[in-house]
């Protein structure tokens, strides 16, 4: 495929990297030959690329002096750090990773001459809920959470920023990334395997996915490819799914027939205010709260042919192969 491969031996930044979609990705550039570098916190979990020979620097990824330590002389630039979503977690922390640890890499990358794109990695919360799926690049943006607001005002500035200063980039929109060590979709797994999926509300629950090797694949296709130079991507696979029909592919997987248990959704946003009302000023994870509720009540459905028709790109998985080849990993890994 045009424009896969990075040139051997370049040197690669990419910041996230101990993460579920960086790690891949490090493995990836560092077997085709990549020099990679990485920012990584104090109390990362680094020893996870131990067999990678990764050049680390360590400090937090909005630290002007280490963003300027990890930048200086690479060729390229892969922006994947994101704050967890943890109900906990305060909208200044959010804002410093997904909005000023931007603005500090652009600016560095703006100073060093070798740079040939700075791949910025956003997400489909920036969009919202999808009134009328299903949704392009183009449509309007309604972030529900500190976590999607601060993304969209990162992606919002960093596209402003390189338009205006001539910054060679790209910009990804991953749909919900999944794949073999993922953990984010982990009980709905465990939940299918079971034989029964627990849905809130009466909602059709449209939900898209990307298997993390077609992401991972995506990203530096993204750092290569003339025809993505400024633009930006949605990256999901070619079809939404129902939550519905994904578990019952899981389940179908284990041998199982899935029953479905709606509940409705009302009681459920009452319950998710009080833990949280009551949990965060202890700083204490809410067993329950409202935006996982919220996401019964959400359509995510978006169309990806952009990717395809100017990208070319050809999908490793199908969303069925990438359910069961997850589903198997779990099983063999004594996760379900």
């Amino acid at each position: 495929m045009e424009g896969l491969d990075l040139p051997a031996g370049a040197t690669v930044l990419v910041t996230g990297a101990t993460g579920f979609t960086g790690s891949h990705l490090v493995r990836k550039l560092h077997a085709r030959g990549v020099r990679v570098r990485a920012i990584a916190r104090p109390q990362s979990r680094i020893e996870q690329l131990r067999d990678v020979p990764v050049e680390w620097v360590i400090g937090q990824v909005y630290d002007p002096a280490t963003v300027e330590k990890a930048a200086a002389n690479v060729d390229y630039i892969f922006h994947v750090a994101a704050a967890y979503r943890e109900a906990k977690v305060s909208r200044e922390t959010y804002r410093r990773v997904h909005v000023e640890s931007t603005q500090l890499l652009a600016q560095a990358a703006r100073r060093n001459p070798r740079l040939q794109r700075f791949v910025h990695i956003s997400t489909v919360g920036v969009h919202g809920h999808i009134e009328h799926p299903p949704a392009d690049e183009t449509y309007p943006f309604h972030p529900g959470d500190d976590y999607q607001v601060t993304k969209a005002e990162g992606e919002v500035w960093f596209r402003e920023f390189a338009t205006r200063e001539g910054l060679p980039y790209t910009v990804l929109r991953p749909c919900a990334i999944y794949g073999p060590g993922d953990r984010r979709l982990l009980k709905v797994f465990r939940m299918a395997a079971r034989g029964i999926l627990v849905i809130l509300g009466r909602g059709r629950c449209l939900y898209h996915l990307i298997h993390v090797e077609d992401l991972t694949n995506v990203m530096i296709l993204a750092a290569t490819h003339p025809a993505a130079l400024g633009e930006v991507f949605i990256v999901g696979d070619p079809h939404p799914i129902r939550l519905e029909d994904m578990a019952r592919i899981i389940a179908e997987y284990f041998g199982r027939t899935l029953r479905v248990l709606r509940l409705p959704v009302g009681p459920f946003f009452m319950a998710a205010a009080l833990c949280e009302a009551v949990c965060r000023p202890l700083g204490i994870e809410p067993p329950l709260y409202r935006r996982r509720v919220a996401f019964y009540t959400k359509d995510r459905a978006f169309n990806t042919a952009k990717l395809r028709t100017r990208l070319g790109y050809q999908y490793v998985f199908s969303t069925e192969e990438g359910l069961r080849q997850t589903a198997r990993w779990y099983r063999e890994h004594g996760w379900l």
